[in-house]
């Protein structure tokens, strides 16, 4: 079975990243490939990596008419765009994945709080699961439309949410140091992403404000303290939590608990080590361990995994296979690429 899909966004660095899998599949036909700033450029072009993947590819303009015959759209587009779009996909009744922060959270209240401005759809967010499989399997698999989370909420999130389902923190008292390579602040060129800016340094920001916030407080049930850090490196996250425990347990507790929520995982590995974000490299796997610290009373968990491969395009594919009736690990490694 042939999978005709559509990438908005196909230019950008998870387009680049969707396309990749994409190639990997022997199901996902991309026969659209939506990129406005680059309409007309040869895929190779923008993409040379792709090159013998997609000879004589071109980006194009959006046009509603261009989804005709189209069975899957993946949207990788900026927060805000999505809202014009979904609309007229899912009349079509057209699978979709959807990257964008649009539909990620249920409450439009939430939504402007965290985004600073109102939501242009808000009757379409109940149509919506949240796209982590490895909480929503189920809820993807009977979904046409689905809100791929991201790649901050991801990596914390597969860290600490066996633990507040077992009892062990207490969900008040989360704290989330994260840290990202460059390519998730996208493509396009600013101060803060030069090659002289992030050579050789590492920058916290979005100080209490971060937007990502808000998906971990929905899926943890928590408050959380969270910061982000722009690392210099191309890919990876490496999420480091913190939260008070419940009570005294054992050492090895909090990484017995990850082990029982993940042992049917086909994605996410639980080690004793600490985790390194070029062990997931170019992978959709993510990497997690825990400890409880007895001298302080507080619970350690860290996850790893690719920004733009688990923590997007690599998330959006393992979607839509659930959704479509495929194998959920079809077209994706499990193996990161290293040295």
């Amino acid at each position: 079975m042939t999978i005709k899909t559509a990438i908005f966004g196909a230019s950008g660095f998870v387009g680049g990243e969707l396309l990749r899998l994409c190639a990997a599949h022997p199901q996902l036909s991309p026969v659209r490939l939506f990129g406005d700033s680059q309409a007309g450029a040869a895929l190779e072009d923008v993409h040379p990596h792709l090159a013998l993947a997609y000879p004589g590819a071109r980006f194009e303009r959006y046009e509603e008419s261009a989804l005709e015959g189209v069975d899957l759209v993946f949207a990788a587009l900026p927060h805000g765009q999505s809202q014009s779009l979904a609309r007229t996909i899912l009349d079509r009744g057209i699978a979709f994945v959807d990257l964008g922060a649009d539909f990620r959270l249920r409450d439009p209240a939430e939504y402007a709080r965290w985004y600073g401005e109102p939501h242009q759809a808000p009757e379409l967010l109940g149509r919506f699961v949240y796209g982590i499989p490895e909480l929503h399997r189920e809820a993807i698999r009977g979904a046409r439309a689905v809100a791929a989370a991201g790649c901050y909420p991801t990596t914390a999130i597969l860290a600490l949410k066996p633990l507040v389902d077992a009892g062990l923190i207490d969900p008040a008292t989360i704290v989330v140091d994260a840290a990202s390579g460059v390519s998730g602040a996208g493509k396009g060129l600013k101060d803060s992403t030069h090659f002289n800016s992030v050579s050789e340094s590492l920058s916290a920001y979005g100080l209490l404000s971060h937007r990502h916030t808000a998906e971990m407080e929905a899926s943890l049930g928590a408050k959380v303290l969270f910061t982000p850090h722009l690392s210099p490196m191309n890919r990876g996250i490496l999420a480091t939590c913190y939260a008070a425990a419940t009570g005294p347990m054992v050492a090895d507790a909090p990484l017995q608990a990850l082990k029982a929520a993940y042992a049917d995982e086909p994605f996410v590995h639980v080690t004793e080590r600490a985790p390194a974000t070029k062990w997931t490299l170019g992978s959709n796997a993510a990497q997690v361990t825990a400890r409880y610290d007895e001298r302080t009373g507080r619970v350690l968990a860290i996850s790893a995994l690719d920004n733009l491969v688990k923590g997007a395009a690599g998330q959006m594919v393992q979607c839509a296979n659930l959704m479509l009736g495929f194998e959920e690990a079809q077209g994706l490694s499990t193996c990161g690429v290293y040295p």
